[in-house]
């Protein structure tokens, strides 16, 4: 019993400071960099529609689980056909150097897109929904260029009959005296921009711009801010063999005032069927390395796993990993693309 809720005070206080400041983590971040830059928005020819299930620190009771659903589409892109994944050459790998080659910006073009996501801790949950915009344009023969914006609403609650008390004093100034689930709706806007080509990409976004506090009582000393997130992405891919293409990329993540991450993502390619990868993150809170395994299943359904191992966390003794589950859907692919060519 005292084990069981050494681990739930950590979890939970440790969410209680961070959750309602700090952007999920994703080991599989290079998969969907649209759920934390909105200058993605449409950059594909198609709907692009992704779900993911995160489960953190697994075999802990209350641990963080995330899930997420994201849907973007261009609009107002007339030229597919010179699009960054129009081509898909016979005989030759379209994920490859040839299509590289051949690659040729999209005319300028916009793009719409929805993201919801759900967080929960413990007693502490979080969810957020938002739309995004985002206009693309070309900057050389080559190179495109996007700005989004992100605009929408998030919620943090805390539910104190789940609470399992112990020992403790139930009458916890910090998160009121009452049962029953208290709940606090902010306002939330982000922007971001986003370079890229066939083979690069640079992005930069900041998430939370609206300030704000998470209180669940009337004293101001307690509570925990909305903060500004900040996140730098870089990736290039490059060509081992014909058929295999290697994408190294690293994302750092900065919520203030003081916490930090950064995550390094090696991801290698076979043709645009088969991805295997692996990364490490260095955080303040939550470091560690991992694996990842996708597949393209058809041209309208890919589906990728990760395993993360924990190194810097104080739960790591007691925690099976985390697991994380990405399932995605390609809509109006008229072209049979089976894999992005702008972002990863």
């Amino acid at each position: 019993m005292k084990k069981t809720l050494l681990i739930m005070t950590i979890v939970c206080l440790g969410s209680l400071a961070a959750f309602s400041q700090a952007k999920p983590f994703y080991t599989q971040y290079i998969l969907n960099n649209y759920i934390l830059n909105p200058a993605i928005t449409g950059i594909e020819n198609y709907t692009d529609v992704k779900l993911s299930y995160r489960n953190q620190w697994a075999g802990i009771t209350g641990a963080p689980v995330t899930t997420y659903l994201s849907i973007h589409s261009p609009l107002g892109k007339r030229d597919f056909r010179t699009g960054a994944t129009s081509y898909d050459m016979q005989g030759t790998n379209p994920a490859g150097p040839k299509a590289w080659d051949e690659y040729a910006v999209s005319q300028p073009h916009h793009g719409l897109g929805l993201t919801a996501i759900n967080d929960k801790t413990g007693y502490i949950s979080r969810w957020s929904i938002a739309a995004n915009y985002a206009y693309h344009r070309p900057l050389t023969a080559k190179t495109s260029i996007s700005a989004g914006l992100s605009a929408g609403i998030t919620s943090v609650s805390l539910d104190r009959s789940k609470i399992e008390w112990g020992n403790l004093d139930p009458n916890d100034p910090a998160i009121g005296i009452s049962n029953g689930e208290i709940k606090k709706i902010k306002p939330e806007i982000g922007v971001g921009l986003w370079l890229y080509s066939a083979r690069y990409f640079i992005g930069i976004s900041a998430l939370n711009i609206i300030p704000g506090k998470a209180k669940f009582v009337t004293n101001d000393k307690y509570g925990s801010s909305y903060t500004l997130n900040y996140f730098a992405t870089a990736g290039y891919k490059f060509a081992m063999t014909d058929q295999i293409t290697v994408l190294p990329s690293v994302m750092v993540q900065y919520w203030q005032p003081q916490l930090f991450g950064v995550h390094a993502n090696v991801k290698l390619q076979y043709e645009d069927f088969l991805w295997i990868g692996g990364s490490y993150r260095f955080a303040d809170l939550v470091g560690g390395y991992s694996g990842m395994i996708g597949l393209n299943i058809s041209h309208t359904l890919n589906i990728s796993y990760a395993y993360e191992h924990e190194t810097t966390s104080r739960l790591q003794t007691y925690t099976k990993g985390t697991h994380e589950v990405v399932l995605g859907f390609i809509l109006g692919n008229k072209y049979k693309d089976t894999c992005p060519r702008c972002a990863w």
